[in-house]
């Protein structure tokens, strides 16, 4: 790729990060459009995260560009690709534990709109009906009163959804969005994050080890391996490809 295509969400051309002499992400090329629900997939150490990463602003790059909406952002930190309309979830849970589930994601809308303070205001006023009314969409109104870091693991999840969903994102990355969850509470949250995309137009790209909840929620599915894009189409096509298979048997591919 040369350049921003025009009207995609997210585009990557010849990304690259090394670490200790190893590609990490080795070229990547990703052109995402509007309304996609894309899958990144690959075995443990193909570079997701570290795409990711690059892509959120955690990490910059060695070499090639990021764009978001059509507009370069390479090398911009993650608070302002926020403000850009880039949302995120990590692997490892990121919640305020002593806080209730409402004032997690009433935190969030304060985050984001911070120049719209009100000191007169009481806090816990700030944001109550828009964090009730996420909460609701993810399915954790009746939790909303509860510090969040006695709600079970996969609440946990559905409320950093909410927070993530509080900065009205364009984008949103979902990084292993179901670790270590039971294989039914799996299918439920990526069921809900594709109602959520569905009604509301947003984009989501996600890694996912689990190849069951792959295939029934992506639209389409890009696979890395050794740091590149190995391929990338429709769940059918990718499911048939016989370097996909051989990769996670483990069997040499080139790439």
């Amino acid at each position: 790729m040369a350049g921003a295509a025009h009207g995609l969400v997210l585009q990557t051309c010849a990304l690259r990060k090394s670490f200790g002499g190893v590609n990490a992400v080795n070229g990547v090329d990703l052109a995402v459009p509007p309304g996609d629900l894309r899958a990144i997939i690959g075995p443990n150490g193909a570079g997701k995260t570290t795409l990711f990463n690059l892509i959120s602003g955690d990490i910059e790059q060695d070499t090639g560009q990021i764009y978001l909406a059509g507009r370069e952002v390479s090398g911009l930190p993650p608070h302002q690709l926020c403000r850009r309309g880039l949302g995120r979830t990590f692997q490892i849970t990121s919640i305020f534990r002593r806080l209730t589930a409402l004032e997690n994601v009433q935190t969030a809308f304060l985050t984001h709109h911070r120049r719209h303070f009100n000191i007169l205001l009481p806090a816990r006023r700030l944001y109550r009906d828009q964090a009730l009314a996420l909460l609701e969409r993810v399915g954790l109104c009746e939790q909303a009163a509860k510090p969040s870091g006695i709600l079970s693991h996969g609440d946990q999840r559905r409320l950093e959804l909410a927070i993530a969903l509080a900065s009205d994102p364009s984008l949103l990355l979902l990084d292993e969005p179901t670790a270590g969850m039971a294989p039914r509470e799996r299918h439920e949250i990526m069921a809900l994050v594709a109602r959520i995309a569905g009604d509301t137009g947003l984009t989501v790209v996600f890694t996912e080890h689990d190849m069951d909840v792959v295939f029934a929620v992506a639209q389409r599915i890009t696979v890395l391996h050794q740091g590149a894009v190995l391929t990338e189409g429709a769940p059918a096509d990718v499911r048939a490809n016989g370097d996909v298979r051989r990769v996670y048997l483990g069997q040499p591919v080139t790439v």
